[in-house]
């Protein structure tokens, strides 16, 4: 028989009015007043007419000891499903549970009292979350050193920077070790080395069993920590998939709305022609690394520009990482003069010497004259590289290993150059170049 859910959603429909802030009395009772005094006339809109729907119809599960992640655009329901789960707010339809002892990490200095000290507030916080006296005090030491907070535990809150803020709650959060762990955007806020430590005690948590829901706009560290991922759109799922799966269909939606959001008639410029290939010109969808490739674009002008250069960006697909940017300009290549009406090719070479994964190139036409976009194509071309030996990473570095017996302290141990890989193409000589049309 297998096992419960930990989380459940069942058929979850969340309503608001629109000017409405108030989730608890203390914040519903002003507004009541408010609008006991401004009374119901003029032309206001109605009541209808000033709701709209955060959820609609969520419905999804999550194992014990699963790492399920929640990405979307802002306002898609993400922190309202959050809320739910933490009994912050109760869904007007369906069914919510949670089974297990519940942590959960929604809002910087939730559970803090602005006035009381880092110290206190980690009692205050801990009891709001559940632990006992014993236990925080048990686990205070372990809570100070996480959040790397010592010389300002005796300072008020209030004095505290948000992530000093988040690096406390957080701490208090993870130590509570917790059957379920909630985490919203709140970790965005802390450094590098911090958003390390979180991750890495996540990973412990579902190493232990934990389940862990991660709402992030970080992709990389929804990709690295989720079996699982759900994508929200509107307040409805639209896609719930490994993580690759989730992030690519997340991204090209995005690419979609940018392309909407840009109307033909404000552009300046437009891609006549596109192409992907190899020196010998074939059109791959999957390369292995270090493989030479061509994007060819034509460009067609519709208006006058003076010193316009085109730009290239290529992007990871399964986190979006930004992995490499130039443009004409910058490769030594002068900016043109166009009329409208005039098109002109233009060829990026480049080799992939990237590790397996799908990459996508973007493009952009670009006046210099007063560093306006003539035109922005988010995702002109993808490609795909097929290898099996990286781990993690985006540079394929064509890595060795050799183990033996070790030499006696003193030997020089010499670097022999690597013989050819076969899993690697031989790089292809193409000239750069820039041609009207």
């Amino acid at each position: 028989m297998s096992a419960q859910p930990t989380i459940e959603l069942d058929d979850v429909w969340k309503k608001f009015r629109r000017g409405e802030r108030h989730d608890s009395l203390r914040d519903l009772l002003p507004s009541l007043a408010r609008r006991a005094i401004r009374g119901r006339g003029g032309n206001r809109p109605s009541r209808e007419e000033q709701e709209f729907w955060a959820l609609g119809g969520v419905s999804f599960s999550v194992g014990p000891g699963e790492s399920c992640g929640i990405i979307g655009p802002n306002g898609a329901g993400k922190s309202t499903i959050l809320k739910i789960l933490s009994s912050i707010m109760r869904p007007d339809r369906g069914r919510a549970q949670v089974r297990g002892r519940l942590s959960s990490l929604i809002e910087i200095g939730a559970g803090f009292h602005p006035d009381l000290t880092g110290a206190e507030n980690v009692y205050l916080n801990g009891a709001v979350l559940g632990m006992t006296r014993r236990e925080i005090d048990a686990r205070f030491g372990d809570i100070v050193e996480f959040a790397e907070l010592g010389d300002f535990m005796d300072t008020p809150i209030k004095r505290y920077s948000s992530g000093m803020q988040a690096r406390l709650g957080f701490s208090v959060a993870a130590h509570m070790d917790p059957e379920v762990l909630l985490v919203d955007e709140v970790l965005s806020v802390g450094d590098m080395a911090f958003q390390n430590r979180c991750l890495e005690r996540m990973s412990r948590f579902l190493a232990g069993g934990t389940t862990v829901v991660l709402i992030s706009h970080n992709l990389q560290a929804i990709a690295r920590t989720c079996q699982r991922v759900i994508v929200l759109n509107q307040g409805r799922v639209v896609c719930d998939a490994p993580p690759r799966e989730a992030i690519d269909h997340y991204l090209r939606a995005g690419q979609q709305r940018q392309a909407q959001a840009t109307p033909d008639a404000n552009r300046r410029a437009e891609i006549v022609n596109l192409r992907l290939t190899t020196a010998d010109g074939d059109s791959p969808e999957t390369v292995t690394p270090g493989t030479r490739l061509r994007l060819h674009v034509r460009w067609r002008f519709l208006t006058e520009a003076n010193a316009v250069t085109f730009g290239f960006f290529l992007n990871r697909m399964a986190d979006n990482l930004y992995v490499y940017g130039a443009n004409a300009t910058e490769l030594g290549v002068s900016p043109l003069n166009v009329h409208p009406g005039q098109e002109i090719e233009v060829s990026f070479d480049f080799a992939a010497h990237l590790t397996r994964g799908g990459y996508h190139a973007a493009l952009h036409a670009k006046d210099l004259s007063d560093q306006s976009y003539l035109h922005l194509c988010p995702s002109a071309a993808q490609f795909y590289v097929r290898e099996q030996v990286s781990y993690d990473g985006v540079a394929d570095i064509a890595l060795r290993c050799r183990c033996g017996a070790a030499e006696p302290e003193g030997t020089v141990d010499r670097l022999e150059p690597p013989p050819p890989a076969e899993r690697h193409s031989q790089p292809v000589a193409m000239p750069d170049e820039v041609t009207t049309g």
